[in-house]
């Protein structure tokens, strides 16, 4: 997969205070095997007040990324971009589907601005099976590379 130049590497600002956010931020670090990703958290207290111009309450009311020439991105832009760079073009395809797009733009607003309010249970059926197959797959390349966990996977986790 060829990655633009003038986009990636792109920088995703998150708050990983909200467990919504925290979660896809997780599945997307762990499909991150080529580096096109990197990630800061806003909401930890060392984020500066502004980067580049835009203020860190911005950020925090919506994800914003910085592509690698400079230019911000917002919204459902930034999750087209990054699922993208973490393998999933199938995602960020339907996201630009043209009866989606309009829907996933106007609703996104709604949902950042409702997001921690929505109940921790709803991150585990959003992402708990994707964070689950991008953990099987962290395993099996560090299997490939010789350096295999000693943990099997609980039936627990076998059965999700």
């Amino acid at each position: 997969m060829s990655m633009n130049p003038a986009i990636y590497p792109l920088t995703l600002f998150y708050d990983a205070s909200c467990p919504l956010c925290a979660a896809e931020m997780h599945n997307l670090m762990l499909r991150n095997t080529a580096g096109h990703l990197a990630f800061v958290d806003v909401s930890a207290p060392e984020v500066p007040s502004h980067i580049d111009g835009v203020s860190r309450e911005a950020m925090m009311t919506e994800i914003h990324a910085r592509q690698a020439d400079g230019e911000w991105v917002r919204g459902v832009d930034v999750f087209r971009l990054a699922y993208q760079a973490a393998g999933l073009p199938q995602v960020s395809k339907v996201l630009s589907w043209p009866l989606l797009a309009p829907m996933a733009d106007a609703l996104y607003p709604w949902v950042a601005r409702n997001r921690q309010h929505m109940p921790q249970v709803l991150s585990g059926l959003l992402f708990g099976r994707a964070l689950r197959r991008a953990a099987a797959q962290v395993q099996a390349r560090q299997c490939a590379a010789g350096a295999c966990s000693a943990t099997p996977n609980t039936s627990s986790e076998q059965a999700s």
